[in-house]
């Protein structure tokens, strides 16, 4: 399964997404009763929709994408190299069109991978995608295609083997391979917070951009393949 997998031809990818708006203050009235009804049955007993506002961001009908990171290999084993990339800011739409721009400059078989990439970053790509009125790249673009012809790979998935009884973070499968991660200084539930009160985009795309590497060495490590060394990684601006 995993001798099949060309890392010439994988882009590897994390997003960050945080809430529509700063505040529930913020919220417009209709869109206020839509996530009451959509977060009463995932709510606590005590916990208002107010108060559970802050996890708006991980829909994409009531968050925004604020930073796409994607990372590319170059080289061969046991010289493999990675370059990464990213796109944020406050602008989603502009995220969004230079993330498509780079994906409609590769070839249409360009395989996406992401931790639990089937679940969250794809389905939110290309939701936030049709909202912000953007025609979806070849690469996410499933209508017409049978399961086989999507160029999708999910590193949690891949991990499973058949088994959907429980979801296996990114963390814990690099403490497992024995993959080095950097120390983060924020976790996922921080960027709503890193972004609307502390306005620290460049701290969110470096969080980004440090899943990128993880799961792009965890797929190394799939394939009985030696890590991408510090030196061999270049942050592209």
């Amino acid at each position: 399964m995993f001798e099949t997998i060309d890392l010439q031809q994988v882009l590897v990818l994390d997003i960050e997404t945080v809430p529509q708006f700063a505040s529930w203050q913020e919220v417009p009235l209709h869109f206020a009763d839509l996530w009451e009804l959509k977060t009463r049955s995932l709510r606590k007993e005590s916990e208002t929709a107010e108060e559970y506002y802050q996890r708006a961001g991980i829909w994409a009908e009531f968050g925004k994408v604020v930073c796409i990171s994607v990372g590319i290999f170059n080289g061969k084993p046991p010289e493999t190299g990675l370059r990464i990339k990213s796109f944020s800011g406050d602008d989603e739409r502009l995220i969004l069109e230079d993330f498509i721009s780079l994906l409609n400059r590769q070839p249409a078989s360009l395989c996406l991978c992401a931790h639990n990439g089937k679940e969250f970053d794809f389905p939110y790509l290309c939701r936030r995608m049709l909202i912000n009125g953007l025609k979806l790249p070849k690469q996410l673009n499933m209508a017409g295609k049978k399961p086989w012809e999507v160029g999708h790979l999910d590193t949690m998935e891949l991990w499973k083997f058949g088994d959907y009884k429980n979801y296996t973070s990114l963390n814990l499968l690099a403490a497992v391979f024995g993959i080095p991660t950097p120390k983060n200084d924020i976790g996922g539930a921080d960027v709503g917070r890193v972004y609307w009160v502390e306005g620290d985009v460049q701290r969110i795309s470096n969080y980004c951009q440090k899943d990128v590497i993880t799961t792009a060495q965890l797929l190394l490590r799939f394939k009985g393949l030696p890590l991408v060394t510090e030196n061999n990684i270049t942050i592209v601006t």
